[in-house]
């Protein structure tokens, strides 16, 4: 049975000549020739852009299955002015990971910070290497003195490293190990780059918990679900996580913790 035109090689192809047919020579300050027969780029100009040779270019846009790096890529979306929505759906088609997923946002939507504020179930926003760029009074309330105290509080540093976590945290090992089984999976695009390699370095030689799980290889999708907690003053706390990816920053996780019915919170 053939694939549809909505995934696979023939449609990253289909897609990758329209981009190319709308992107002019004069956009890319290329000469243009006066009896050019086509007003968009021509696959040898692409390619040269890109750093590729003109066939294996034209054997992506012809459907063929060819094995594309994530670097290649990255130089064609730069080449044809792709935005970002434009470049996220190239990634998709091709199935390949963006390496620039936003791993450096310099600035994030004061919108989004706002979000986190806005909520009155507790509520914190994590970047890619699970530091806490945001929370509410009601985070603060449930993880104490950490929030107040710590300089840049990192969610992995309190699982691991701070007294109160393995009090807090209900069945602190089995969410510890899990824990960073998900961190590994949700880092398997940024794991080559020096910044993801110094935490992972810092953890694993701080941390005798993270470096034996780091070290099994686990790999779990974040998932919501129960989430236990025992308070020293509110006792026992009952929630369900729920976490939410800003459009605009993938980066980024919001992260809700709802109180399950009965719960006093």
């Amino acid at each position: 049975m053939e694939s549809d035109d909505l995934s696979g090689p023939k449609a990253l192809g289909a897609f990758l000549r329209a981009c190319r047919e709308r992107v002019t020579p004069e956009m890319l300050g290329l000469p243009t020739a006066p009896r050019r027969r086509t007003s968009g780029l021509r696959r040898e100009e692409l390619a040269q852009i890109s750093g590729i040779s003109t066939t294996w270019y034209t054997w992506i846009e012809q459907g063929r299955e060819v094995a594309i790096a994530p670097g290649t890529l990255a130089r064609i979306a730069k080449a044809l002015q792709l935005d970002h929505a434009e470049r996220h759906y190239l990634f998709t088609l091709a199935r390949i990971a963006d390496p620039e997923l936003e791993l450096h946002q310099d600035t994030i939507n004061p919108i989004v910070l706002q979000s986190v504020h806005q909520m009155t179930v507790p509520c914190y926003l994590l970047d890619f290497t699970w530091h806490m760029v945001a929370w509410n009074q009601q985070a603060e309330a449930l993880f104490g003195d950490w929030l107040q105290q710590a300089n840049t509080p990192n969610l992995l540093h309190f699982m691991f490293f701070h007294p109160q976590a393995k009090n807090l945290v209900t069945h602190w090992e089995e969410r510890a190990q899990r824990v960073v089984a998900e961190f590994r999976a949700e880092t398997s695009h940024h794991q080559g780059t020096e910044e993801i390699r110094a935490f992972v370095r810092h953890m694993t030689q701080h941390s005798e918990f993270f470096d034996r799980w780091w070290r099994q290889q686990d790999v779990l999708a974040r998932e919501g679900g129960e989430r236990t907690f025992t308070h020293p003053q509110q006792g026992i706390l009952h929630y369900q996580q729920v976490t939410f990816y800003p459009a605009e920053h993938h980066g980024l996780k919001l992260v809700m913790l709802i109180p399950l019915p009965g719960d006093p919170s």
